[in-house]
C-alpha cells in the first residue's frame, strides 16, 4: 500500500512539473525513497517496478535500448539510495538502543552509588565527591567535605600507601581504619581503586564499610565460645570426676576391707597391739573420708537434672554462627548448614545444645585438617512426629571399625594428647536430652554424628 501510494503520488507529481519541463524519472525517486523508509524490501521493489512501469506508459522513448538503460540506471541508483534508508535506519535503531541501555546502565550506577558509601579523592587526598550513603556513615555533610583532605576525619590515612604496588594495596585494604565522627569512633574497611590516565579533579576512588556490627557480633561469638568453653571445662570435670570416682571407688574399698581384717588381726593380740589397732583404725577412717570426698566432687560437678526448655534449632544453630566460623577459619574447613526452620520446635537446653554442637564441629574439624576440599555439613531435619534430628558430617578418613565400640567411653582418645572426654561428655548432653549419640559413614566420605531431639508438636501445630 505505502508503494502504490507514494508512486500515484510521484505521477501526479510528474504530471504538474510537465507544465514547465520534461521529467522523466527523477520525480519517482521520492516514491522509492518512501518505500524504503516506511516499508521494506519487497515494498521498495514494488515502488520501483511500478514506477518503471508508469515512466513507460507516459514517456515515449526513441528505442527500447534507450527505455532499457534509463530503466536500468532507475533501478541502480534508487536500490543504492534505499540501501543506504535502510542502513541510516538500522545505525538509528542501534544508537537509540545503546542509548536507551546506557541510560539504563547510568540509573543503575547511580542507584548502586545511592546505596554504597563511596567517596572520590584527587590527588592530593582531598574529597572531590561522595555520596549521601558515605555521608551517613561518616558522620558529616557534602558541603563541609567537599575539598576536604580525607586524613583529616580518618586517622592515619594516606592515599600513596595504596599506591605502592597490589601487596601494599592488599595489605591496606585488610586494615581497621579509626573514623573521628560526631559522638565518637567508628571502625572502616576501606577498599580503594584508581581511575586510569590523567584526571584532573578524580584520581582515586574509595568504598568504605562500617565495621562496627561486624565487630559487635565477632564479640558475641567470641563471648559465646568463652561460655560454651566455660561450661565446657566443667561438664569435662564432672565426666572425670564420674570416672575417677567410678575407678577408685573399687581399690579404696578393697584398702579399707584389708585394713578391717588387720585390725582383727592385731587386736587378737591383746594389749601389745592396742596401739596398732588405734592406728589401723585412724588410716581406715582417712580412706572412707576420701571415698566420701570423691563421691561429694563427684555429685557437685556432675551434670544435675535440667527441666528441658522449648527452642528452635535453627535458632540455637544461627547463634553459633560465629563460633563455627571461627572454627572454619583456622582450619580452612567449608562449613555448610542446612537446618529445616519449619518444624524446629525441640525440647532442648539452649547452652547445653550448643556446647555438644561445637565439640562435634571442631571435632570434624579436626578429623578434615590438611585437607584440600576439606568439607563439613550441619543438617538438622524432622524424622518423625516426635523426632528432629541433627547430623554432623564431614569428609575425613572416618572412624576406624576398632574404635567404635570404644570412642565414646571416658579417658579413651584416638587423638595424640587428647582426653578421651569430648565425645564422653557430648553423649552424655544427648542422653539427658533424651537422645542417642551414634556414629555412621557419612555420605561424604567421613563420619556422621547424629542424635534425635524430642519435637515440641503442640507448639508446632498451634
Amino acid at each position: 500500500m505505502v508503494a502504490i501510494g507514494a508512486v500515484a503520488v510521484a505521477v501526479l507529481v510528474r504530471a504538474a512539473l510537465e507544465l514547465v519541463g520534461q521529467f522523466y524519472y527523477l520525480p519517482m525517486v521520492p516514491a522509492v525513497v518512501a518505500a524504503a523508509v516506511v516499508g521494506g524490501r519487497r515494498a521498495t521493489a514494488l515502488a520501483i517496478a511500478l514506477s518503471i512501469v508508469a515512466n513507460l506508459l507516459l514517456v515515449a522513448r526513441v528505442s527500447v535500448l534507450d527505455a532499457a538503460v534509463n530503466a536500468a540506471l532507475f533501478v541502480l541508483v534508487t536500490w543504492l539510495i534505499a540501501e543506504l534508508c535502510w542502513s541510516l535506519r538500522a545505525y538509528r535503531q542501534r544508537a537509540g538502543e545503546l542509548s536507551r541501555r546506557l541510560a539504563h546502565r547510568e540509573e543503575m550506577l547511580e542507584t548502586i552509588l545511592a546505596s554504597m558509601p563511596v567517596v572520590v579523592l584527587d590527588r592530593d587526598g582531598r574529597v572531590r565527591f561522595l555520596t549521601p550513603f558515605a555521608c551517613t556513615l561518616l558522620g558529616v555533610s557534602e558541603q563541609e567535605m567537599i575539598g576536604r583532605p580525607f586524613d583529616s576525619i580518618v586517622e592515619g590515612f594516606d592515599l600513596a600507601d595504596f599506591q605502592t604496588g597490589r601487596e601494599a594495596l592488599a595489605g591496606e585494604n585488610d586494615r581497621v581504619w579509626t573514623c573521628r565522627r560526631p559522638g565518637g569512633t567508628a571502625p572502616l574497611s576501606i577498599q580503594a581503586g584508581f581511575l586510569p590516565g590523567e584526571h584532573a579533579n578524580s584520581h582515586a576512588v574509595l568504598c568504605l564499610a562500617d565495621l562496627t556490627q561486624a565487630q559487635l557480633a565477632d564479640q558475641r561469638a567470641r563471648d559465646l565460645h568463652t561460655q560454651l568453653n566455660r561450661v565446657w571445662r566443667l561438664n569435662s570435670l564432672g565426666e572425670m570426676a564420674a570416672s575417677l570416682a567410678h575407678e577408685l571407688n573399687q581399690p579404696l574399698a578393697a584398702a579399707t576391707t584389708y585394713l578391717e581384717a588387720s585390725q582383727m588381726d592385731v587386736e587378737k593380740a591383746g594389749l601389745m597391739g592396742e596401739s596398732a589397732a588405734r592406728t589401723i583404725d585412724l588410716a581406715k577412717n582417712q580412706l572412707l573420708r576420701a571415698g566420701s570426698i570423691i563421691r561429694r566432687m563427684r555429685e557437685l560437678l556432675a551434670h544435675e537434672s535440667r527441666s528441658l526448655g522449648v527452642d528452635r534449632v535453627s535458632s540455637m544453630v544461627t547463634d553459633l554462627k560465629g563460633v563455627v566460623g571461627m572454627l572454619a577459619r583456622n582450619g580452612a574447613v567449608q562449613v555448610e548448614i542446612s537446618v529445616d526452620d519449619a518444624n524446629d520446635r525441640v525440647r532442648a537446653e539452649r547452652i547445653q545444645f550448643q556446647q555438644a554442637m561445637v565439640n562435634l564441629v571442631r571435632n570434624a574439624v579436626e578429623a578434615v585438617s590438611g585437607r584440600t576440599d576439606a568439607r563439613i555439613a550441619i543438617i538438622g531435619r524432622p524424622v518423625s512426629d516426635e523426632h528432629y534430628e541433627v547430623r554432623v558430617e564431614d569428609n575425613g578418613p572416618g572412624i576406624p571399625a576398632k574404635a567404635l565400640e570404644t570412642i565414646f567411653r571416658p579417658l579413651m582418645s584416638t587423638k595424640s594428647g587428647g582426653m578421651g572426654l569430648g565425645l564422653s561428655v557430648t553423649r552424655t548432653i544427648v542422653e539427658s536430652h533424651g537422645g542417642v549419640l551414634t556414629v555412621e559413614a557419612s555420605p561424604l566420605g567421613g563420619a556422621v554424628f547424629s542424635f534425635n531431639l524430642l519435637r515440641e508438636q503442640e507448639l508446632e501445630d498451634a
